[in-house]
């Protein structure tokens, strides 16, 4: 079970680090995108910075309520994601992928990590 979870999580975590750095390095672009979806661009950044502090919560592991929030907020923004790209007519491949790791990640982590 410790496998799962560390592999799970190690991906989940990944994956959201990659978007953050595709956020803070291709600003622009990440904003045409969210502008695309009838998202306020001016979220990027802060996105950004909440995505590298949730992968941050999760990982150090001291406070569980953070740790928590740090699950809800993946959760929202994959489901968000996906519902965007959906009705923009883009594949939502990742999304669907990312959010199921999530969700194996956190199952897994509440039964193996106090």
């Amino acid at each position: 079970m410790k496998i799962v979870y560390w592999i799970t999580t190690v991906a989940m975590c990944a994956i959201m680090l990659y978007s953050a750095q595709m956020y803070f390095f291709n600003t622009e672009m990440v904003k045409g995108f969210f502008e695309s979806f009838n998202y306020p661009s001016y979220i990027v950044i802060p996105l950004a910075i909440a995505k590298v502090m949730g992968v941050l919560a999760i990982l150090i592991n001291k406070i569980k309520w953070i740790k928590e929030w740090a699950y809800a907020g993946f959760f929202f923004d994959l489901v968000l994601a996906i519902a965007a790209h959906y009705y923009a007519g883009h594949p939502v491949g990742l999304s669907v992928y990312a959010i199921l790791i999530l969700i194996i990640s956190y199952t897994v982590g509440k039964k193996i990590r106090p």
